[in-house]
């Protein structure tokens, strides 16, 4: 196992991109008017073309995707208990699906609309750069009482 040098496991691609299919909540970081921006997203991972599929309606995201920008994807899961989880970063280009088999195969991912039922837009971010570290926890038997911390974490 690798470590970084503050002692996170060091995750390797087929890793991450495994954990990319567990979750369905990431965020998306882009440019918008030259200023950064993360918005929350859901998602669903495509493993055959190994890319993250986002669904949307007119706005920053797809405009973004619209001019191939390149964007940042991130996704996690954590224990604030335990102190343990993992997370997941993914650097690539965004564009717009167009082609008419492409969605519908995409359209039997398990991505359905949380926002409101017009996310008709299909933005694939390719997953060019992906890195991952995974947190074991340092808190040991007792190391919550003698923080003075409750198992919700507050003190």
């Amino acid at each position: 196992m690798e470590e970084d040098r503050n002692g996170m496991e060091i995750l390797d691609r087929g890793h991450c991109l495994g954990l990319l299919r567990t979750v369905p909540v990431g965020r998306v970081g882009l440019s918008i008017n030259a200023l950064p921006v993360v918005l929350p997203v859901n998602f669903a991972y495509d493993a055959e073309r190994e890319r993250i599929i986002i669904r949307t309606s007119e706005g920053g995201k797809l405009r973004a995707a619209l001019l191939g920008a390149i964007v940042a994807f991130e996704t996690d899961q954590i224990d604030p208990v335990s102190h343990t989880g993992w997370s997941v970063l993914v650097r690539g280009q965004s564009s717009l699906v167009t082609d008419p088999h492409d969605l519908e195969r995409l359209r039997r991912l398990p991505l359905r609309p949380w926002a409101n039922e017009q996310t008709d837009h299909w933005v694939a971010i390719s997953t060019d750069l992906v890195t991952g570290r995974r947190i074991g926890g340092w808190y040991g038997e007792g190391a919550l009482e003698r923080h003075h911390l409750g198992p919700d974490g507050s003190g």
